[in-house]
């Protein structure tokens, strides 16, 4: 491979879209291993970034139609960031010599393979770079601990937050399942953002546990990874911190409303239960799913039980209802 290229790749999305993109982007860097890779990502996840991706640089861009490249074109574009017009425009824009992204009706150029929503997105992005000749391993998903952070070793954490409020449980449901584990003798910590301070107190509040309990809005992104990595337990939705829980290894019990564990749950070996009602229906307006109302605090109480208790490995979905996912 030439060590000169220069390669750009679109990813500008969350937290949890960024780890399921890692076993891609290594791919990427296993292949060209003296390329300059720059990812085009959110700003505030460049130290995620550069910790588990292999990227030499991150090029602030917030969403789509952010991209803002200068210099001379990249030699190869990839967009991991899905398969609309717009992504594939913003690659095109810069005048790259290859891209490498997802057939689009506006791009018919493009000899990506076709979108499949029924693949879970680690396999997707790996089956993209496959098809242009770039070996991924789906299951390399882990994410060390980052050094020089408090250590807090058996912790059991409840992240009741999320940036959809249609994945947000109730706080106080995420409080029983809190004072259960409490009661139980078990370190329980209420994480989140700054902005979500105010749920996680709630969450405390209504748990009966004490205020020093709630870390919301006191560690850094890759604090949050260290934290996650030294706990027992992590307890929350579909959303980022879920992510983090697979890469590092801790066991999680995870609710998903609308969206499907298959295409978004935890990924690879591990201890995992992924909560879901079965079924795929919309939200009430500004409201959590309406089947993410059906799972009840006790099933997510026994799933956490059964996950502190027992250190053989098991990863499944308890699907609410009795109603299985579609194949």
């Amino acid at each position: 491979m030439n060590a000169d290229r220069n390669i750009l790749v679109l990813r500008a999305r969350g937290i949890g879209d960024l780890l399921t993109s890692v076993p891609a982007m290594r791919g990427l860097r296993r292949a060209y291993p003296s390329a300059r890779i720059t990812l085009a990502a959110p700003p505030a996840l460049a130290p995620l970034a550069w910790w588990c991706t292999g990227v030499d640089e991150v090029l602030p861009t917030a969403g789509l139609g952010e991209l803002c490249w200068t210099g001379t074109a990249p030699d190869i574009a990839v967009n991991l960031h899905g398969w609309e017009p717009q992504s594939i425009a913003d690659l095109a824009a810069t005048g790259a010599k290859v891209l490498i992204s997802h057939r689009s009706r506006a791009y018919p150029d493009l000899s990506g393979p076709s979108w499949h929503d029924e693949l879970h997105d680690v396999d997707r992005w790996c089956r993209l770079l496959e098809s242009a000749g770039i070996s991924c391993c789906a299951d390399d998903l882990d994410v060390d601990r980052p050094p020089g952070y408090p250590r807090r070793a058996g912790v059991v954490i409840i992240h009741p937050g999320g940036s959809d409020s249609a994945r947000i449980w109730p706080p106080v449901r995420y409080a029983a399942v809190a004072a259960a584990l409490d009661g139980a003798g078990h370190q329980v910590l209420v994480t989140g953002s700054a902005e979500e301070r105010s749920l996680a107190e709630i969450v405390a509040a209504y748990a009966g546990l004490r205020s020093t309990s709630v870390i919301a809005g006191e560690l850094d992104l890759l604090g949050m990874v260290a934290l996650i990595a030294d706990a027992r337990l992590l307890v929350g939705g579909d959303t980022g911190v879920g992510h983090i829980a697979t890469a590092t290894g801790t066991p999680s019990v995870l609710m998903f409303g609308s969206t499907l564990p298959s295409r978004w749950g935890p990924r690879g070996t591990g201890r995992h239960f992924a909560i879901w009602a079965g079924r795929r229906s919309g939200s009430g307006e500004g409201g959590p799913d309406c089947d993410l109302l059906k799972i009840k605090p006790a099933r997510v109480i026994g799933a956490a039980r059964a996950l502190l208790a027992n250190s053989e490995p098991v990863s499944e979905v308890q699907c609410v209802g009795g109603v299985g996912e579609p194949s």
